[in-house]
C-alpha cells in the first residue's frame, strides 16, 4: 500500500460518511449538508475564494437548500480575531439558519465554531467568548441551559490545521497578541468536506505552514501518547510526517503539482485525526504567544526541536521511530539512529531543523522579525495561565506553573539563540 493510500484508509476508517475528501469532490456538498436542514448561512471569502464559494453555493442550491444571504458572510482574518467571531454571531442571530457552512482555512472555521456556540449560549449563559475557553465548558453550558449546538458544516480550503475535523477552536485577542483555545466535542463540525484541488490556489507559504502544522500535530500527540493510543498515534505520525517530508519540496518546486497538494491535504487531515485522540503540548503552547510574528504551524515547527530535547528522557521509543523515518529520507545518518538519551533527542531535533531549513522555514526565535524580550515574557506568562494548563499537563515531561521560569525559561532562551545546550532537563 502506498503512503497516500494508507492515509486515505486511515481517514475513511475514522470519519466514515461524515467526511467527503479527495480531488474534485465539491459537488457532493449538497448531499452531505441536506440532513441538517433547508436554510444555510454561508461564511466565506469572496475574493481569492470566489470560485470555491460559487461552487459551494451551487451544490447547496442543487440540493434544495436555501441561502439566507445574497453573498456569503465575510470570513475571519488570520488567527480568528474575537471581533470577527462577534460579527459572524450577529449574522446568525439576524438570519436564524438551520446550519452554518464555514468555507475557508482554520481561522474561518474556528471563528464559525465559536460564533455558533455564542449564538446558542450567549443569552442563556454568557455572550463573552472568554467564558468558553478551556476544556469542556461548552458541553457543560449546553447541558445546564438545555440548548443544542447550531450545526457547523466545514468546507476546508487550505491544507492547514485540520479545523474541519476537530473539537478545537483557536481565538485571538489581537490587543494583547494572545491566542486562547476552546476544546470541546460539542464544537466539532457535524460534517466536513475538503476538495484538495482547492489548495492549488493557496500561496506556497500557506501550504508550507500547514505542512509544518501536520508534523506538529502528529508528532506532539505521538510523543505524549498513552498506551491505549500509542500504536495509532505512531501510525498517524509516521504517515503524516512521511507525506510532508516527501511532498512539501514538490509543492515548492511546482505549486500546481496535484499529487503533492493531495498528499499535503492528507497529511494535515491526519494531523486533525491525531489531535482528536491525544493532546498537543509545549510547541503549541508557545505558538499561542507568537501570533503577531509568525503563522501557527511555522511557530510549532520552530519550537518542536527544542521541546524534543527537553522531553528526551520520556520519549526514547518515539525518538527511535522518528530517527528511522528521518534516516529513510536522508535527514539522519545510520550512526545517529543508534544514539541514546539526550544525544538521540538532539540528533532528531537537528533533523527536524534541517528539514525546516530545506523548505525555507525559520528554526530559531531570533530569526523572527520583531521578536523581542517582550515575547519571552509573554510566552512565560501565558504558560502560567490556568486556561492553558492542559498544555503543561499534556507534556511528556509535565510541568507545573511554578516550574515554568526554571524549566521553560532556558528552553525559550535556547530557541532564541539556536543553542540546544541551554536546555535544562527535569
Amino acid at each position: 500500500m502506498t503512503i497516500i493510500k494508507r492515509a486515505y484508509a486511515l481517514l475513511k476508517d475514522w470519519k466514515k460518511d461524515r467526511y467527503v475528501f479527495g480531488l474534485d469532490v465539491m459537488s457532493r456538498l449538497g448531499g452531505l449538508a441536506a440532513p441538517f436542514g433547508r436554510r444555510a448561512l454561508v461564511v466565506s471569502n469572496t475574493t481569492y475564494l470566489k470560485g470555491t464559494a460559487d461552487a459551494v453555493e451551487d451544490s447547496l442550491k442543487k440540493a434544495g437548500i436555501a441561502l439566507l444571504t445574497d453573498v456569503p458572510v465575510p470570513d475571519a482574518k488570520p488567527n480568528a480575531p474575537r471581533e470577527d467571531v462577534y460579527r459572524i454571531v450577529s449574522y446568525i442571530l439576524h438570519h436564524r439558519p438551520d446550519f452554518l457552512v464555514a468555507v475557508g482555512g482554520g481561522s474561518t472555521i474556528d471563528a464559525c465554531k465559536a460564533a455558533a456556540l455564542l449564538s446558542v449560549l450567549g443569552k442563556e449563559v454568557s455572550p463573552e467568548i472568554d467564558r468558553y475557553f478551556g476544556t469542556g465548558a461548552v458541553t457543560e453550558a449546553l447541558k445546564t441551559s438545555g440548548k443544542e449546538m447550531l450545526p457547523v458544516i466545514a468546507v476546508q480550503t487550505s491544507a492547514s490545521s485540520g479545523a474541519h475535523l476537530t473539537k478545537y477552536a483557536n481565538i485571538t485577542d489581537p490587543v494583547i497578541g494572545q491566542k486562547k483555545l476552546i476544546v470541546d466535542e460539542a464544537i466539532t463540525p457535524v460534517a466536513s468536506l475538503f476538495d484538495y484541488r482547492s489548495t492549488v490556489s493557496m500561496p506556497v507559504s500557506v501550504s508550507i505552514d500547514g505542512a509544518l502544522d501536520a508534523i506538529a500535530h502528529t508528532y506532539e500527540v505521538f510523543i505524549g501518547a498513552k498506551p491505549e493510543t500509542y500504536e495509532l498515534a505512531k501510525e498517524l505520525a509516521e504517515t503524516a510526517i512521511g507525506l510532508v517530508v516527501e511532498y512539501a519540496p514538490r509543492v515548492i518546486r511546482d505549486p500546481g503539482d496535484l499529487e503533492a497538494r493531495e498528499a499535503l491535504g492528507l497529511a494535515t487531515d491526519l494531523g486533525g485525526y491525531a489531535i482528536m485522540i491525544g493532546g498537543t503540548s509545549g510547541a503549541h503552547l508557545t505558538s499561542f504567544s507568537l501570533v503577531d510574528l509568525v503563522a501557527h504551524g511555522t511557530a510549532c515547527g520552530l519550537m518542536n526541536p527544542y521541546y524534543t530535547v527537553f522531553f528526551a528522557s520520556a520519549i526514547q521509543p518515539q525518538l527511535k521511530g522518528m530517527a528511522a523515518l528521518f534516516h529513510d529520507h536522508g535527514l539522519m545518518t545510520e550512526q545517529e539512529t543508534s544514539l541514546e538519551g539526550r544525544q538521540l533527542a538532539e540528533a532528531v531535533a537537528r533533523a527536524m531543523m534541517d528539514f525546516s531549513r530545506s523548505i525555507g522555514a525559520p528554526v530559531t526565535l531570533g530569526e523572527l522579525k520583531g521578536f523581542s524580550e517582550q515575547h519571552v515574557e509573554r510566552i512565560l506568562k501565558a504558560a502560567k495561565d490556568p486556561q492553558l494548563k492542559m498544555k503543561l499537563q499534556n507534556m511528556p515531561v509535565p510541568m507545573t506553573a511554578d516550574e515554568v521560569d526554571l524549566l521553560m525559561g532556558p528552553l525559550i532562551r535556547a530557541a532564541v539563540a539556536g543553542d540546544m545546550s541551554l536546555i535544562r532537563n527535569k
